[in-house]
């Protein structure tokens, strides 16, 4: 946020003056939102969620060292630069106060941790840490984990009982990784008490691998995103091509 103020004043194409109105002015982000960087991409792979999650963790971090928790992280909620670094944005849901024993109704229902669906007494820094899993996901494979984390639905309760393996044969998740597997599995805990950290998140053996490299991983990612965008735009080209409306209500699967 770069400005603020009550004396903002707006002039209408039809030369009326409104005056007195509140503002804020803030920085201009490029590249749109991380939803659309995933629809325009599909499963990145687990080297793109480490390097996105890296930038997750130095926000969601020092918000939560502020003892501020934001309740409803998800791909719409955060912008990309056009160099793919993150911003977390919309906080219309953060809350600063009491945020160890929180009860309110808050969040979006694909990335909502399972006991603020319940109605139960919640941490917020729990529940944050749970839509960090779901947005993970989304960006390694390229579809949602589950449309809720609900005992009735079936890819959620899969993971309840238990039945691991059959959940990532499932979510065709079975080339990935057993240190990814553990760490996703952890975010999607029921209990959310058993949920990591964003420290321990940190220093999970998965994002500490030795191959990985973040500015190689830019780079890579730039790239493969520029190849996808210079194809999407001369398909647009074509005369027998329409461009296609997304609609953002709709799970990507």
């Amino acid at each position: 946020m770069y400005e603020y103020g009550d004396a903002g004043q707006v002039v209408k194409p039809s030369g009326r003056i409104i005056d007195n109105l509140v503002f804020i002015i803030m920085e201009f982000v490029q590249g749109g939102l991380l939803f659309d960087l995933c629809q325009n991409m599909g499963a990145m792979g687990e080297d793109a969620g480490r390097f996105f999650l890296h930038q997750m963790l130095d926000s969601v971090e020092y918000m939560h060292s502020r003892r501020v928790v934001h309740r409803d992280l998800k791909l719409e909620n955060i912008l990309v630069d056009d160099n793919l670094n993150l911003k977390v944005a919309d906080f219309g849901f953060s809350c600063y106060k009491n945020i160890d024993a929180l009860s309110s109704y808050r969040g979006t229902m694909t990335y909502m941790a399972p006991e603020i669906k319940l109605g139960k007494q919640y941490k917020g820094t729990n529940v944050d840490m749970f839509s960090i899993g779901v947005i993970l996901f989304i960006i390694v494979q390229g579809i949602f984990p589950f449309k809720e984390a609900r005992k009735e639905e079936y890819f959620y309760n899969l993971l309840l009982q238990g039945k691991t393996d059959t959940y990532f044969q499932k979510v065709n998740g079975s080339g990935l990784s057993e240190e990814f597997k553990d760490l996703i599995l952890n975010l999607f805990s029921f209990d959310g008490d058993n949920r990591m950290s964003c420290e321990q998140l940190r220093n999970h053996p998965w994002m500490q691998s030795s191959t990985f490299n973040y500015e190689g991983t830019r780079t890579e990612l730039l790239s493969t995103l520029a190849s996808k965008q210079a194809a999407k735009n001369a398909e647009l080209g074509s005369p027998l091509t329409k461009p296609v409306k997304v609609n953002r209500s709709k799970p990507m699967v």
